[in-house]
């Protein structure tokens, strides 16, 4: 949907990737093109990958979409794990629903029949040869993994973590035959990027501790406590040596 709104709809599978030489060449034509225009106007901004049809929405209806996948983003965020609130189906169909309706606004005529989110807003999308196939696992080929065990459906939760109910457990999904997933670093990429700073910072500290500590300057003329009385009894830059 974020490409929709920078480059409008799909092309038909028979003239994505083509330049406009090739499309004229092949006298190919793009009739949903036609009928799918965005409402209060479009605006041309060519898709470099060549997907999409490049007459992208307006800014304020471009700002609609945006708004609404945010807004869909934020329904199934995991900072829900962090607040204790549990994404259900119904979440994700309402937060679908919004997409939707946000498409609908801005493509009142609807989108072609062979544009991915139409496809998935009727649950018609096939995956098959993609890489986002790769992140779908179907129930009956799902594993669930915790410390590197797998928890297998005929024991129960408490065989394996205690019958403490406050315990929490971070759970992977795995695709069966593909073995024990990585381990989670001990700590995240932002953490680590937080400690070598501090680290840095306190290097640098220490650093201009040990210049400050550096007592050299004591042997400098106006760190001489007696000066001034030498000064008084004229004795001032005598050197003794033997005869």
């Amino acid at each position: 949907m974020e490409e929709l709104a920078e480059h409008g709809v799909f092309l038909p599978p028979n003239m994505q990737g083509l330049t406009d030489d090739q499309i004229e060449d092949l006298k190919l034509k793009d009739e949903w093109g036609e009928k799918c225009v965005p409402s209060a106007g479009s605006v041309f901004k060519k898709d470099d990958i060549g997907r999409r049809n490049g007459q992208a929405p307006n800014e304020k209806m471009k700002q609609v979409l945006k708004k609404t996948i945010e807004e869909a983003k934020a329904i199934i965020s995991k900072k829900h794990v962090e607040a204790n609130v549990c994404v259900t189906m119904e979440m994700v169909k309402d937060a679908l629903d919004q997409l939707r309706g946000a498409v609908m606004i801005v493509y009142p005529m609807g989108l072609p029949p062979y544009d991915p989110i139409r496809m998935e807003f009727e649950n018609k999308e096939d995956l098959s040869g993609s890489q986002a196939a790769l992140s779908v696992i179907t129930e009956s080929e799902a594993q669930l993994w915790w410390a590197a065990k797998e928890l297998r459906r005929t024991k129960k939760l408490s065989d394996y973590v205690g019958k403490n109910e406050k315990t929490k457990i971070i759970v992977k999904i795995q695709r069966r035959g593909q073995g024990a997933p990585a381990r989670e670093p001990i700590i995240s990429s932002e953490e680590q990027k937080q400690l070598m700073l501090y680290y840095h910072r306190r290097q640098e500290e220490l650093k201009k501790l040990e210049e400050n500590d550096d007592d050299s300057c004591l042997n400098s003329p106006w760190a001489d406590n007696t000066a001034l009385k030498r000064h008084f009894h004229g004795v001032k830059d005598i050197k003794w040596r033997p005869r």
